[in-house]
């Protein structure tokens, strides 16, 4: 469970660093911040792996860029699920998405797989 916890907490981080940093994302309130973290969990857990499955032709095609194509429309869909959070465009979805996942990949190399923070010792 505190795994989970500290995981949505990463999404909720993520997502608030990319409304700050892209202009054309808009969340409206704490509430709609970690909503919109647990539905984008939620998205990443079910729709993702589907979309991906369905496009992969395109994905290989592309070697692997189309992924951040996904990855916007994943963060798009959240964004239309949410009466406050609002997406401009396109580009403003693939700069959400770009920031999300590198915010996320940052955060969660500091915890290891059991979601505790980890050390990195370097001998």
């Amino acid at each position: 469970m505190t795994g989970f916890l500290i995981r949505w907490a990463v999404s909720a981080l993520a997502l608030w660093v990319a409304q700050a940093l892209v202009p054309g994302i808009r969340i409206q309130g704490a509430a709609t911040l970690w909503i919109a973290a647990l539905l984008l969990g939620f998205v990443n857990a079910v729709v993702r792996p589907l979309l991906i499955f369905f496009t992969l032709p395109i994905t290989i095609l592309t070697l692997g860029l189309f992924l951040l194509v996904i990855n916007a429309a994943m963060l798009g869909l959240v964004a239309a699920m949410l009466d406050h959070f609002a997406i401009s465009g396109f580009g403003s979805a693939m700069a959400g998405a770009t920031v999300v996942s590198l915010v996320s990949w940052l955060v969660s190399s500091t915890i290891g797989s059991s979601a505790h923070f980890e050390l990195l010792v370097i001998r």
